[in-house]
């Protein structure tokens, strides 16, 4: 097992790799090239340039998130081969660095939606919370509005303003979208996909829906084990497999997350962990790491991915902002560092 940290490149994020490298038991980075739009070809000049800098300060790049999905292979569109090309592509490209792991995700439209960037907590820390009632009442453009207002400009993965510009006509191509079609869609980027994976030795770690519930009448694909054994099925390999996202799947009560990982244990390729506060009413938002913030058993979780044979790449997901901190909503340094020590506590600590 390696422990990382995600890190969105110098111009994005406001935590620097020397501070990474001094949190004990961290390997690397988990990047990307924050800026380049879906469809686009990542070249070698600039793959090899951000492992130049990582590498630098001692840290490795093995996993990258993500390879952005263009909408046209979502939705099957006549131009979807051509974009299916320069993925591959760039899954050649990102080879020549030696990346092992690309994390991605098949969502339609929008990444990942929230209610709160900055939710005040008791304490005076600030996190992220998710009212499936309050997104159920609002539209992704207004959405989208308050998330830039929320975060003072900062560029949001997901809700980049060039994504957005076309929002309401991405979403108008959606209608009319089943979801007999959409996984149909899935399993034929798969089918292109998966192969050079193969050739290349790189593990595709597809990430669960962010949150698992439907938003804005938009297909979901990854939300329970029952959707993973389909997914897996699309298009069996040693190469097709999971980023096990413990905030995500989570946030759906009803998913027995050790359980989950006792059964795809062998096609988890990277994990996700963080814990979540439930409410009373539903309402949820992301708390400290540990088991006794949150509703999580983080403890169970870990023991699982241990037992499971886990030889893959951890990172701690979303920390709350604390000690003052300011910077992108889930990503400050203080609380995540936090994290990283007491995920390998428990590493250590279950046997």
């Amino acid at each position: 097992m390696k422990m990382v940290m995600r890190w969105f490149g110098a111009q994005d994020d406001h935590v620097p790799l020397r501070h990474i490298r001094q949190i004990p038991g961290v390997s690397g980075v988990v990047t990307g090239l924050v800026r380049k739009l879906p469809g686009e070809v990542w070249s070698v000049e600039e793959i090899g340039e951000m492992r130049r800098a990582i590498e630098a300060e001692g840290l490795e790049s093995e996993v990258i998130e993500s390879v952005n999905i263009h909408e046209d292979i979502k939705l099957g569109a006549d131009t979807r081969d051509g974009y299916i090309d320069a993925y591959i592509q760039t899954m050649r490209n990102l080879k020549t660095i030696g990346v092992k792991v690309i994390c991605y995700n098949f969502m339609p439209v929008l990444d990942w939606a929230r209610s709160r960037l900055y939710y005040e907590l008791p304490d005076g820390t600030n996190t992220m919370f998710f009212s499936e009632d309050f997104i159920r009442h609002t539209t992704p453009r207004a959405l989208a509005e308050r998330y830039a207002e929320e975060a003072g400009g900062i560029a949001l993965p997901g809700w980049e303003p060039e994504r957005l510009a076309g929002l309401e006509e991405t979403l108008r191509r959606y209608d009319g979208m089943t979801p007999e079609r959409y996984w149909q869609n899935a399993k034929y980027f798969l089918d292109r996909v998966i192969p050079y994976a193969e050739e290349l030795d790189i593990k595709m770690a597809i990430h669960p829906d962010d949150p698992p519930t439907p938003i804005f009448g938009l297909p979901r694909m990854i939300n329970s084990a029952k959707s993973i054994r389909a997914f897996l099925e699309l298009h069996p390999s040693t190469h097709n497999g999971l980023t096990l996202c413990t905030g995500s799947l989570g946030a759906d009560p009803g998913n027995d997350l050790p359980a989950i990982i006792g059964e795809f244990g062998s096609h988890i390729f990277f994990a996700h962990l963080r814990n979540i506060q439930f409410l009373e009413n539903g309402d949820s938002y992301e708390s400290a790491h540990l088991t006794g913030s949150g509703s999580l058993d983080m403890r169970a979780i870990v023991k699982a991915l241990k037992d499971a044979g886990f030889d893959g790449y951890i990172r701690p997901d979303h920390g709350r902002m604390i000690w003052g901190e300011k910077g992108r909503p889930g990503y400050g340094l203080y609380d995540r560092a936090l994290g990283v020590t007491y995920l390998l506590g428990l590493w250590e600590g279950v046997g």
